[in-house]
């Protein structure tokens, strides 16, 4: 018997300054011939809506999933805030369950992966991958009626600029989720790309 994935829409966060690459755009860098930002779209294919907050370009080729893009305004003004204007950015109804990632994670088809295979199990708590032992919220798939509730909450009393990523997700009942060593790790440095096998100019 086929187990049937659960329905799900998706944020790719991809607009940071990658100042400790000394502005070398993270979704730009390549692996295996393909970019990160275009890794991270077929491991989100199977989104039924997929939203980037960043620049368009980073891309050699058309992108899986048939993305949107937008930015948060201002630019530059955090995770938070990129989460807040991708997923505003986002269908209306909503997919039940809503996968929010960086752009730079390698590794990200395992964590698709392992994220929807918990979710096929229902519930009503949000997921949070943990490697390491470090969880990871910009490495999860979210009820998309609690991340919704967070959101109007935080924009209530103010706005989600230079806001934690801790701060706009304090009211969302999380389940952290055990997933392959090494799945999450990110490209912060040029000494992140070698390591993760990322080509380096």
């Amino acid at each position: 018997m086929t187990v049937r994935k659960p329905r799900f829409d998706a944020v790719v966060l991809a607009g940071g300054r990658s100042s400790r690459l000394g502005g070398v755009p993270k979704a730009g860098l390549v692996l295996d011939g393909a970019t990160l930002l275009e890794r991270t779209c077929t491991a989100l294919r199977q989104a039924e809506s997929l939203t980037i907050v960043g620049p368009e370009g980073d891309a050699s080729g058309p992108l899986a999933g048939e993305p949107s893009f937008v930015r948060e305004e201002p630019a530059f003004a955090g995770p938070a805030a990129a989460l807040v204007a991708g997923f505003a950015a986002g269908p209306v109804p909503r997919a039940p369950w809503c996968a929010v990632v960086a752009c730079d994670m390698p590794r990200i088809a395992g964590l698709v992966e392992a994220l929807l295979e918990e979710a096929t199990g229902g519930g009503t708590t949000s997921l949070v991958a943990i490697d390491d032992g470090r969880e990871q919220p910009l490495a999860a798939l979210y009820r998309s009626e609690d991340l919704a509730g967070a959101i109007d909450l935080v924009l209530a009393t103010g706005s989600a600029d230079n806001l934690s990523m801790r701060s706009l997700l304090a009211s969302v009942r999380t389940r952290p989720v055990p997933v392959p060593p090494g799945t999450t790790h990110d490209v912060d440095t040029w000494a992140d790309a070698r390591a993760l096998g990322v080509d380096v100019p």
